[in-house]
């Protein structure tokens, strides 16, 4: 069997495998659209989303949103691949930094230059989106990195 996986801008008509994806991982899904796939990239395999990243613009400040990797595909770069894709993207949108919320991807996360800091550090344009006010746990490790 040949195994061709490709990296692309999500389409509208990705939101439900992309929620199945994010519901198996163990992330908030609720509030994911069709529209709001528009700053998103899935992997794919043979067709079928195996991972998928998304980002939400607040002015100058980006929100990377449900890193996701099928449990089969995690340990081969996909992860690393989607997070050079969505920065890729919010450089060429014109972002300053980008910001996430995570309980379990500290470690990854930090490899790839963002650090850490108190929630109530991260840019203002953040704290009233979804993530912050609702879907994310006020456990959830706030992590930060300034875009070059």
């Amino acid at each position: 069997m040949v195994i061709t996986t490709a990296l692309r801008a999500a389409a509208p008509a990705d939101r439900e495998s992309v929620v199945t994806l994010l519901v198996q991982a163990g992330l908030p899904a609720a509030d994911i659209t069709a529209a709001g796939l528009r700053d998103s990239f899935v992997a794919l395999d043979a067709g079928s989303v195996i991972g998928a990243i998304g980002l939400e613009r607040h002015g100058v400040h980006g929100l990377l949103r449900s890193l996701a990797v099928a449990p089969d595909w995690r340990g081969r770069g996909l992860g690393t691949a989607l997070v050079e894709a969505i920065e890729s993207k919010a450089r060429a949108l014109d972002l300053r930094t980008l910001s996430l919320l995570t309980e379990t991807a500290v470690a990854f996360f930090s490899v790839r230059g963002y650090t850490a800091i108190p929630r109530a550090q991260a840019p203002a344009a953040l704290q009233t989106s979804v993530e912050f006010t609702t879907l994310c746990p006020a456990g959830s490790t706030c992590m930060y990195k300034t875009l070059d």
